[in-house]
This record gives C-alpha cells, structure tokens and sequence, in this order.
C-alpha cells in the first residue's frame, strides 16, 4: 500500500461502450491531466491499463508511488446482463416460492404491447429450489427450518456445479436467522461459491424485488471480481500498489474488495459519474441547480441536480430495452433492482448511434451503435453504415484533421458516401440536408430525455444550468438548450473525460436500510432512534473496514414515506438534529407533503402517512482537489482564433445553411474571452458547437458559459 502521505495524485477511469477515458489529478495543484483511447470490449481491463499508462506518459514527472488511489467506473456487470453471459446461478427460497423469478411482476414498459416478453429469468427453474420454512411479517418463526430437507436441497445445488448462489426467504429482513443458516450449509459444502443472502444485500419488504436484487448480485459476482482482480493485477504490472475504488450507482464510491462481494450496487457505475462530475462542478461555481447532459459514443445521459445533490431512486430495471421512463430503463423492461441509483434517462443516441431509413421512408437515429469497433464510417476502420458523428463531419462541425488533437484523422468523403447512399437518396435530399436531419432526430431524442428528468419530475428548465459533456455532448449542447427552453449552457474544460474527473471528486458511500411499515400516528419514535443507531453502528464498523482513502464518518438519513394505502414510496431526507421526537416527525411530515406535491402536484395534508424504509447512508469524505485557475486573462478571444471553415446551420439567413464561422482553439482562450456565435471551439478530446445567435463567455477556471444574445 502506498503511504498516502507522500501520495498527492488520483487517477480515475471511466470505459464507455467507445471510449476508455483516463484523468490524473494533482491534489495540491488542481492540475488535470487526461487521456482518452479506444474501449476494448472483448477485454475491458485492457482499455483500463492503456488509458492509465498513457496518463503516466504524458506526465513523466508522476511515478507510480505517487498515485494515492485510483478510481474506477465501469458497465462490466450492465454488460454480463445485457448480453446473458452471467454466471450459472442457483436460487434458494422459501417453500411454495420456487416459480417467484418466473412470475415476476405484472407490469409492462408498454400497456398495450401484445408483442412484449419478459426477460428470460436469471435463474432457470431447474436451479431455483425451495426449502421448508416459514416467518411471518413480524419475523417471528411460523414454521421451523426443516435441516433435513436443507441438506437435501445443499446437495442438489453441489450436484449442479453452479458459480454462485442466491437465497431469499419470506420476511428475512425482519428476522435474517433461517437464511444465515442456509448461507453456512450450502458455505460448509461449496466454500469457494460466491453466497448472497438478501437479508444482507437488500434487508428490505416486497420479496420478489428483493430476490431479483440478490440473484443479480450473485449472478455477477464471478464476472465483477475475475474482471477487478486483472485490473489490480494489471495496477500491480504497472508497480501502482494503491487503493482500487470503484463507482457506485448512487454516485459514491467503495472498495474494489466490497465491490467484488457486492457487485449490484454498481451496476450503473459509468452513468453515475458524470452526474456527480456535473454536480460538483455547479456547486463549485455557485450554480447547485444543473441538468447534467453526457453524451458520448454510445448513448446519451440526463439527469436532473437540485441543491447540489443528484435525485437517487430506487426504482429502476437493467438488461431490458433502453427507454425513457422512471429510473435508470423505465422500471418495468428488466431485472429490478432495489438499490440506490442516480435518477436518470438513457437513451440509445451517441456519436456513434447508427442512422437508418425504415421500411415506412422515415429518417431514423439509433438506437443501435457502431461502439468501438468498427465505430462511425468515418474512423476508416470498416464501419459501412453512417452516424451521427459521420454527420457533423459532412455538417463542417467536425475539423477530419483534429479529431481527439489530430491522433485520429478522419474520412469526410467516405462518411459523404455513407450518407447520401444510406438516407439522402432514400429521401430524396442532398447530403447535406441528410446530415442535418440526422442531428435534428437526435436533437429531438435527447430533448425529449431532458424534459423526462426536469418536466415530468415537476421542474421548470427553465430554473436549472445545462452541463454538457462527454466526447459528443458539446456539440449539440446549445440546441438542446435552446430547444428545452434552458436559459444557460456550461461546458466544463476537458468535457470528454469529466465523468473520469467525476470520480476523483465523489465520497466513500456505504448504504443502509431497515423496514419499518408503520403509520406515522401510531409509531413510538423510540424504534426510529434505535433503529438508526444500528445503522449507525453496521456503518461505522463497514468504514472501519473498508474506508482507508476516507475521514471520519458522517452519516446521511433519511426515511422513505407514503400516504396509508398507497404502494409505493417517496424519499424524505431526515430533518436536521440528532434528537429524534415528535417535533422531528412533524417535520418530516410536513417535508414529505412537500415532496408529494413536488412529484405528483397535489398534497393530502389530511390523509395518514405511512414510514417504509428507513435508510442511513455512511459517508467517508474525501478530499476534493481544487479547481485550477487559467493563467492567461484578456478580453480578446483572437488570441485562440485558428482559422475560419464553412459550417452548416439550418439557421443561416442565406437558406442553404452554410455559414462561414471562426475556429478556436480552446487551449489559448483566456479567462475573460467573449466571443459570439456562430463558432466553432475545439479541443483534443471535443468540438463545441456554438449556434448564432448565442454567446460565450470564458470564466476564471476555463468553463465555457453559453447564454442566448438577448
């Protein structure tokens, strides 16, 4: 381990489905150092170990001992789902529950889909087995653990040759006894299976939701900690002997080791990050309401920060269609999971996101990608079907001889072809006109995403910063904005890698929960505080364990409430104070009417509310290196101007929407530049599309703020 008092940089890694990005930070300076390369999906650790040494070689001055941890987020476990290549797994459940995977919920994404199938379940039915025993909703036994049946099932699961092992009984968040039984006998006979039990993944009601949770922790266990392992193995390769930490879905970070045991709580890892990144950025400058807009190869994230803080929910399925909805795909598409995750919108529109004319001769976008390999027709490395990076290209938005600072030249005249062939013609439009119509599509896609995390969450856009990043994400920024109604535009410096530098700037995060389900005028508080004080207690002893780059402790509550008879929950941050009585229930109460209304319009002041959850979040703060000043400071963008080169604008007042519009280099804008639109500012890792009719002004820290010229 390295002595983290001669340590003084962090390194974090964030792999994309086209890009593997790589940030080094000086703690003390502030100074950024960034690489990008291509992602390599058939070994992902690969791409890891490329953009980490690439960092070491562009700063030959930091030595490997400097490295004080290194932080990583990655979709290994998204991928292993998605693409049904997680491990043989075996589901352990109380008697008459065996077929609970199968039946799963009876919901649809779509209502009125004849056509829509369930995912297939993790666990065929031939691997679920139930054993005799029964607890009621108090946690009290109703029917013994029947040992003898237990073993009976514990060597059938032998014989089966299974990787990992998934048990969830009836009421066990209540009372975790007959599970801990079964974990050690099935522990005793297979020590070297990965064994979850949902008592201490997700120790909370509705039982099918909580078995879904368990089965993909284990499901993925074995792919998550053979994949960490080579990453640490390949740290060691390289003599980096510091912390691993990873991403989390909720936006804060754990080690590599309780990642390996507990793999579900970053099966949103890489999305997370760059929320945290928008979040922390807006709370630097004084502007804590942001919309964080992360555009990259692949697809395209929104989501919403109020006060600083990202919306968590828990709502949210993975492996199912990408789509718009509550939560991360829509809630109803795939498997649940019920841990915290950003609150956010996914959608099938990246650079790379395949444009294609449909059996009716409609122009579509996505959501198929051209990823990595072989990525957009541009790339030259074999892609035959157009993109919409392709498409800024052949729009002049793109310079072919400065894409990622000249490391990769670009084909204008091949991406030309692939248009005109693949949907110009179709339509009977020039190329040029294609192009455009492809960027509007996606335009509209991502607005769309936009309004679901600010319009449907019951927020003004118009109220809230738009902070666009990611490798795509500033060149159609300003359109988004302007379509969206959202008054200002930041471009962060160094927008391709801000989810690599989101990751350097988040906290240790340990989650906690307990189920209470009782009416907030029939509860002795008392259970509250004892309640939380166990939290406590499991948060401070996991800190201990596992929280060595982190401070002292602190704790985050807060409970997940509803009114009596609804089905589902709101979460309510507790109210400030440690003392724990009915003047503090009075004021969640009151913050939980709020936070109805907010969500749903209306409030029901006079309906009895009921407490569900109770959660504790333990917080190991760490450092966050400072924000470094730009040293050059003038008024006079020319200083950066590199030329001037015709760029396509449907706005154009000439109609044939080709204007010729300056070239910046954004390197050499001082703090303090103003320039106006149309323009073009580039920078290795992205183009920023500025639109006429808008504006930009350089701050001190070198973010490009965008306004409309009033």
């Amino acid at each position: 381990m390295t002595d983290s008092s001669d340590a003084r940089f962090r390194i974090g890694v964030d792999i994309g489905g086209t890009f593997t990005d790589g940030t080094l930070v000086d703690s003390i300076s502030g100074q950024v150092t960034t690489s990008k390369v291509l992602s390599t999906p058939a070994d992902p650790a690969s791409g890891f170990i490329s953009a980490v040494e690439k960092l070491l070689d562009l700063d030959a001055s930091v030595s490997p001992d400097d490295i004080e941890h290194v932080v990583h987020a990655t979709t290994v476990a998204t991928n292993a789902i998605i693409e049904g290549k997680t491990a043989k797994t075996a589901f352990v459940t109380t008697e008459g529950f065996r077929d609970m995977l199968e039946i799963a919920r009876q919901i649809r994404p779509s209502l009125y889909d004849l056509q829509f199938e369930k995912p297939a379940p993790l666990v065929p039915r031939q691997l679920c087995f139930e054993v005799p025993e029964r607890l009621d909703a108090k946690g009290e036994v109703v029917t013994a653990l029947d040992e003898t049946a237990l073993a009976k099932v514990v060597e059938r699961i032998v014989e089966s040759e299974v990787e990992a092992v998934a048990v969830c009984l009836l009421h066990s968040y209540r009372n975790p006894d007959h599970e801990q039984r079964i974990g050690k006998a099935i522990a005793a006979r297979l020590p070297n299976v990965i064994i979850s039990l949902s008592s201490d993944v997700v120790p909370e009601f509705r039982e099918y939701l909580r078995a879904s949770t368990t089965v993909i922790n284990s499901a993925v266990a074995p792919i998550v900690s053979t994949y960490l392992a080579s990453i640490t193995e390949k740290l060691h390769a390289a003599n980096i002997t510091s912390e691993l930490l990873v991403m989390q879905s909720s936006g804060g970070v754990y080690p590599a080791a309780a990642a390996s045991d507990n793999p579900v709580f970053m099966v949103e890892s890489g999305p997370a990050a760059g929320a945290v990144a928008a979040a922390s950025l807006g709370t630097a400058l004084g502007q804590p309401n942001v919309i964080s807009f992360d555009m990259g190869g692949t697809t395209a994230k929104a989501s919403l920060i109020r006060n600083g803080q990202p919306s968590i929910t828990k709502d949210y399925s993975v492996g199912g269609a990408a789509q718009a909805g509550t939560g991360a795909f829509g809630g109803a598409s795939g498997y649940p999971i019920r841990t915290p995750v950003v609150d956010l919108v996914e959608i099938g529109a990246g650079g790379g996101s395949i444009a294609w004319v449909d059996t009716g001769g409609a122009l579509r976008v996505g959501p198929h990608s051209a990823g990595a390999d072989p990525g957009p027709v541009c790339y030259g490395l074999g892609g035959k079907e157009p993109t919409i990076t392709d498409a800024n290209l052949v729009l002049g938005r793109l310079d072919p001889a400065y894409f990622a600072g000249g490391e990769m030249s670009l084909d204008l005249e091949v991406a030309r072809e692939a248009i005109r062939v693949n949907c110009a013609e179709p339509l009977g439009l020039s190329t040029e006109e294609a192009a455009h119509g492809i960027v509007e599509i996606a335009n509209t896609a991502m607005v769309n995403a936009l309004r679901l995390v600010s319009v449907q969450r019951g927020h003004d856009p118009r109220d809230f910063m738009l902070v666009a990043f990611g490798g795509a994400g500033p060149a159609h920024a300003v359109r988004l904005a302007e379509q969206a109604g959202i008054p200002r535009v930041l471009i962060p410096l160094g927008p391709g890698t801000a989810s690599a530098l989101g990751l350097l700037v988040t906290d240790v995060r340990m989650e906690g929960s307990a189920t209470l389900i009782v009416r907030s005028d029939e509860i002795d508080v008392s259970l509250i505080s004892s309640e939380f004080a166990r939290l406590e207690k499991a948060g401070r002893d996991a800190h201990r364990i596992a929280a060595s780059a982190s401070g002292e402790p602190e704790f985050e509550r807060a409970v997940e409430m509803r009114y009596w008879g609804q089905s589902f929950e709101l979460s309510v941050p507790s109210p400030v104070g440690s003392v724990i009585d009915q003047a503090w229930l009075d004021e969640l109460t009151e913050s939980f009417h709020g936070a109805h209304e907010t969500a749903y319009g209306f409030r029901a002041t006079d309906e009895p509310v009921e407490l569900v959850n109770l959660r504790l979040t333990t917080v190991g703060k760490i450092s966050r290196p400072q924000m470094r000043k730009l040293d050059n400071v003038d008024s006079d963008a020319t200083v950066a101007l590199k030329g001037n080169r015709p760029v396509y604008f449907a706005e154009s007042s000439g109609g044939k929407g080709i204007i010729q519009s300056p070239v910046f280099d954004r390197s050499k804008l001082p703090a303090g530049a103003i320039l106006n639109g149309p323009a073009i500012i580039e920078e290795p890792d992205c183009t920023t599309v500025i639109h006429p009719k808008w504006n930009v002004t350089v701050d001190d820290f070198g973010n490009l703020g965008i306004e409309q010229n009033r």
